[in-house]
């Protein structure tokens, strides 16, 4: 099959396209690089693999790299920490919305002319920041008030994107939900504002990498966000594009959504003792609590019966072999500037 991937430099994609490819696809993918800037991946060369550079709302440019694809997913956003909820409410709806609409002018052109047979998007766990269910079972955004954060109200308009286009255009889809993807390649994006942490600048306010480098460069006590009660489930990248594959592969995922995501839940406080110890082998764990983020929601537990009964898809890896990959990748980075 032939996969348009969108957003292909993105943190999600490094493990992604990957996936896709050594699982016998062809992978076509666009990325501008405005989030990390100009990057190698290890597949660049990777004879399956065709890269253009270019800006994913240019539809015309989407609809020659879309032309001869099977099917497309729909990566590309702007993502970010959480300071970026607050930092560009604007521009994380304005341009994201931009961007949707681009894909689906390309895709729904692709699906009516040439071979094109559904568009899998990317969602996010944030659309069901306002409810109050947990486990989440996929089919609570319809019924749980609207994300309180621009951002998780865009994710939630993607999906009513997808719902759209298939019933004026017919256009088949899958809807994905990835719960707080972690793995190595998360580095400082370009238009990340700068936030500091005690007296550690963060990488991107995103949870692992950012609690990985204050340990390594030695905070004590340690700066965490709010009490630390936060519940979280950290879904390793390798994982998750497993289960992205699976929405794309399976039939029985025509027209569905899925919440792709470990089962264990995990709060901040729990993550961050876990990494202290990691770190600090003989050193009492101590920290500080500073004031949490407006949009810092307390849960996000999904419920993952679905994907597990019709995909088949059970995430592996655990927090503590993840975490075991992570950390040296995040001491390389604060080396060498990456961090």
């Amino acid at each position: 099959m032939k996969i348009l991937v969108t957003g292909a430099a993105g943190f999600i994609a490094g493990y992604l396209v990957e996936e896709l490819l050594t699982n016998g696809h062809t992978v076509v993918g666009i990325d501008n690089f405005s989030k990390y800037g100009e990057i190698e991946k290890s597949y660049d060369k990777h004879p399956k693999y065709q890269f253009t550079r270019g800006d994913v709302k240019n539809t015309a440019l989407l609809k020659e790299i879309i032309s001869d694809c099977d099917q497309v997913i729909a990566g590309a956003a702007i993502i970010g920490g959480i300071s970026l909820f607050h930092e560009y409410a604007y521009d994380l709806l304005a341009e994201n919305e931009r961007i949707i609409a681009s894909t689906f002018d390309a895709a729904i052109w692709a699906h009516k002319h040439k071979k094109l047979s559904k568009i899998n998007v990317l969602s996010s766990s944030m659309v069901f920041e306002s409810t109050t269910l947990y486990p989440t079972p996929e089919g609570e955004q319809f019924k749980c008030p609207p994300p309180q954060s621009t951002y998780g109200f865009q994710k939630l308009s993607c999906e009513y994107f997808a719902k759209g286009a298939w019933e004026q255009y017919k256009l088949p889809y899958t809807i994905i939900r990835p719960f707080n993807c972690i793995g190595i390649g998360e580095k400082r994006a370009l238009c990340d504002k700068e936030v500091m942490s005690g007296n550690v600048k963060l990488a991107m306010s995103h949870v692992v990498p950012d609690l990985a480098q204050k340990v390594l460069k030695g905070q004590d006590p340690l700066h965490i966000l709010g009490q630390g009660n936060q519940v979280r489930h950290y879904t390793y990248g390798g994982d998750l594009a497993k289960g992205i594959r699976l929405c794309v592969e399976n039939d029985k995922a025509l027209n569905e959504d899925f919440n792709i995501s470990t089962a264990e839940s995990t709060t901040v406080l729990e993550l961050s003792k876990i990494i202290w110890e990691k770190v600090n082998h003989n050193k009492p764990f101590r920290y500080i609590s500073d004031p949490a983020f407006k949009y810092d929601v307390q849960c996000r537990i999904p419920d993952v019966k679905k994907s597990k009964q019709i995909l088949k898809f059970n995430a592996e890896t655990s927090l503590n072999s993840a975490l075991d990959e992570i950390i040296p990748w995040v001491k390389k980075q604060i080396e060498i500037g990456g961090i």
